[in-house]
């Protein structure tokens, strides 16, 4: 596995009156990896959605079918025309400075019905000109199979992630036609894209965030499938308390077996890395009660070792056994071994925010709001404690910056998973999009917050974290999942009517940041317009 440059960044002037709290502690100079940027996920920035053989995705269907579902009704059949745009939004990428591009491919781009359907040509070639016009600049492609959408056949043919795994729990179980398992779709797929494109490709992440995806998807009904049950919603049909675990059991097989298909028939001549991304917050416990303190343990069991675990020790957490029980599909021998012979060669790590918890346990708690997802870990998650927020609210609801938090998840995941790589594969700010356009354009306060979890990563690096990337989200504003184009998280700002970007103030920052030629304390001074 190769190892990325650093960049080492200096703050020889003092700090000025105005910073935020967490520059106290801040030292002189900061080691912060070089290895940086995120732009693409399909459905968010490429638009051209049935254009040259594309099948329809899981989000295709439900944006046109559930409008409802959208903050602002709309979709993502154009959003940023990206498969148009490539090489604009690459000169964008290479203008920066940066040495990596994060993107995903479309499954349904490449095999618009799945296996069975044929492999698209078009779709491989457009994946094709993009890797190789990356590759030309002298940027490193990290590319993601999985980023929330899959082919909308695989919904009707399987039931998704779901697929055999549906069947209810052993004291309740009733007889169900068997359906065909989904991990051999998924590992035809990862195939077709290592042959394809591995001899250029040395960074794999099989799926992005499978933990969220799930919980959104089956336990909230916010993503599609909209599968939920009380009390977390209100769908058609689904059960909140099974489905979400049977629908990780599949993709955490479905990744065993594209890495165990990487690592036997690939490793060796492409000489990539192949790992996976789990979106992770950092967990506070509201009081320092020892209920409380267990409480945040709880809640990252069933955030984070959710999926690390088993990949790393072929087994679910204590935790997740224990409140589970039978809801929790079990592994057998043949699956603990494939998963622990074919360990992740990375892990990336998601973080945005930190939030607290209260146990659930010891006391009752009302979990029948949408902060309350973790009630299945019986704990309560709030962003509030007597009356003051943990952090300042972003546009993203339960979202909060607290900067320290990025330095406590990185080490948690240092220490527990034995000092595998990690790389920070996303971390980024939101706006709301009816912003002004000068507050939209001048925005201090994406800044600080990179500024900010820069330098408590920093600090974890320092004290021996193995940290080897980091990826802001995002290059340009996006279509945002159910938030529609209701919020922006990009540096660059996109006008949807146009397609025009136009750099923020954080681009020209993190540019300059990157070439090392602006002190991170003279920021105030920095314009979009300057």
């Amino acid at each position: 596995m190769r190892h990325l440059n650093y960049l080492t960044f200096c703050m020889d002037s003092p700090l000025p009156p105005n910073k935020p709290h967490y520059y106290k502690d801040e030292l002189s100079c900061r080691n912060v990896m070089y290895r940086r940027l995120y732009l693409d996920h399909a459905v968010k920035v490429e638009g051209a959605y049935l254009e040259d053989g594309k099948g329809l995705s899981n989000w295709d269907f439900f944006t046109h079918t559930n409008s409802r579902g959208i903050d602002d009704g709309r979709n993502g059949d154009v959003a940023d025309d990206h498969y148009h745009r490539y090489m604009e939004d690459l000169e964008i990428i290479h203008s920066l400075g940066v040495n990596s591009y994060r993107f995903s491919i479309s499954w349904a781009r490449i095999l618009p019905r799945g296996r069975l359907g044929g492999v698209n040509s078009a779709g491989i070639d457009f994946y094709d000109r993009l890797i190789a016009a990356v590759v030309q600049k002298g940027i490193e492609p990290f590319v993601t199979l999985h980023h929330f959408d899959l082919p909308h056949e695989m919904e009707t043919r399987y039931g998704g992630w779901l697929g055999a795994g549906i069947r209810e729990p052993a004291l309740h179980r009733q007889k169900q036609q068997e359906k065909p398992f989904p991990r051999e779709e998924f590992d035809y797929y990862a195939d077709v894209c290592f042959k394809a494109f591995g001899d250029r490709v040395k960074f794999w992440a099989t799926f992005n965030e499978p933990n969220l995806f799930t919980r959104l998807a089956y336990v909230l009904g916010k993503y599609p499938p909209a599968r939920c049950s009380a009390p977390f919603g209100t769908c058609d049909s689904g059960n909140s308390h099974r489905e979400p675990y049977v629908a990780a059991h599949n993709m955490l097989l479905s990744h065993a077996a594209a890495v165990h298909n990487y690592k036997k028939n690939y490793q060796a001549t492409q000489g990539g890395s192949i790992g996976i991304v789990i979106a992770m917050k950092w967990y506070e416990p509201l009081t320092n009660t020892t209920e409380d303190i267990l409480a945040a343990r709880r809640a990252l069991s069933f955030e984070v070792d959710w999926f690390l675990e088993p990949i790393f020790f072929g087994d679910y957490p204590r935790e997740m056994h224990e409140l589970l029980a039978s809801n929790l599909p079990k592994f057998t021998s043949e699956e603990k071994s494939l998963l622990q012979k074919n360990k992740a060669d990375f892990i990336g790590v998601n973080h945005y925010t930190t939030i607290y918890v209260k146990d659930c346990i010891s006391s009752p708690c009302d979990l029948n709001t949408y902060e309350a997802y973790e009630g299945n870990a019986l704990v309560l998650a709030t962003g509030e404690r007597d009356g003051v927020a943990i952090g300042k609210p972003t546009a993203f609801d339960g979202y909060y910056v607290v900067p320290e938090g990025m330095e406590q998840i990185v080490k948690y995941v240092n220490q527990r998973y034995t000092n595998t790589p990690v790389y920070v594969t996303e971390n980024g700010y939101s706006q709301y999009s009816n912003n002004t356009m000068d507050e939209l354009m001048n925005d201090g306060e994406r800044v600080n917050y990179l500024q900010g979890y820069l330098t408590f990563l920093s600090s974890a690096i320092r004290k021996g974290a193995n940290v080897r990337g980091y990826f802001v989200w995002s290059i340009i504003d996006n279509f945002e999942w159910t938030f529609g184009f209701t919020v922006r998280f990009g540096l660059y700002h996109v006008d949807y009517e146009t397609q025009k970007r136009t750099p923020k103030m954080s681009a020209k920052w993190y540019r300059d940041f990157l070439m090392g030629s602006r002190p991170t304390d003279q920021v105030q001074t920095l314009r979009a317009d300057s």
